[in-house]
């Protein structure tokens, strides 16, 4: 679903990613870890269009795809949900799950019951405000934004960053489903180590920018990958 060849960005002067080549299929879910400042979300970015990567090609679905701006690949199949969440804090949940409506054809404007059965506290609080929400209940609407897309490409950045241990159980077990439904691929970027590797099909591990190993997680050894994501 997803290939990056030889992908480039640079903020100003500086360049942050240093021709990065993944893969990540559809049905599979591809991990790409490594320790802060390495480059992962900046990678993220660069897929998801937020930020414009400097050089390389990215190729979804088969399709070569030029500088595109987020919306645009958001139209195209990539959900991104970000680090940090970004959910609207004055507007409630139903309206944040509506935003997603901007990516589909107006037939296809409505909130399928899958999102709720994924996650019934959003159907609980369907009329509270995002931002009235506790972090794990935001990342849950984050998750139910993207999915309201029907993405090909799903693209979760830090999904269990300050949130209390259910949530990010329910959060596995969302992933889990998605990945087993077969219908897009899963990049995930997430620093809790056993919850990535319990999750990984695949795995990348960047290190200053750049790919350092790679694999599918039963042909390489979690030692020596734990290894290469640490300090």
């Amino acid at each position: 679903m997803l290939e990056t060849r030889n992908l480039t960005l640079h903020y100003g002067q500086s360049q942050i990613l240093w021709d990065v080549d993944i893969t990540a299929a559809t049905g599979r879910v591809t991990c790409l870890m490594g320790t802060n400042g390495v480059g992962k979300t900046s990678l993220l970015k660069a897929i998801s269009g937020t930020h414009q990567r400097s050089g390389g090609d990215l190729v979804l679905d088969g399709e070569v795809l030029p500088r595109l701006p987020s919306h645009a690949l958001a139209q195209k199949g990539v959900a991104y949900v970000p680090q940090g969440r970004d959910i609207f804090p004055l507007m409630t949940v139903r309206e944040n799950l509506e935003t997603g409506f901007a990516c589909l054809p107006k037939s296809d404007h409505m909130v399928p019951d899958q999102i709720y059965e994924l996650f019934p506290v959003l159907k609980d609080m369907t009329n509270r405000r995002g931002g009235d929400l506790s972090g794990g209940q935001q990342q849950q609407l984050a998750i139910g934004r993207a999915l309201i897309t029907r993405p090909k490409l799903l693209l979760l950045d830090e999904p269990t960053e300050g949130i209390q241990p259910n949530i990010i159980q329910q959060i596995g077990r969302v992933i889990e489903f998605l990945r087993d439904e077969g219908q897009m691929a899963i990049l995930l970027v997430e620093q809790r180590f056993d919850f990535a590797h319990g999750l990984a099909d695949d795995i990348f591990v960047l290190k200053r920018g750049a790919v350092v190993l790679k694999g599918e997680k039963t042909a390489l050894d979690k030692a020596e990958v734990l290894r290469a994501v640490s300090v």
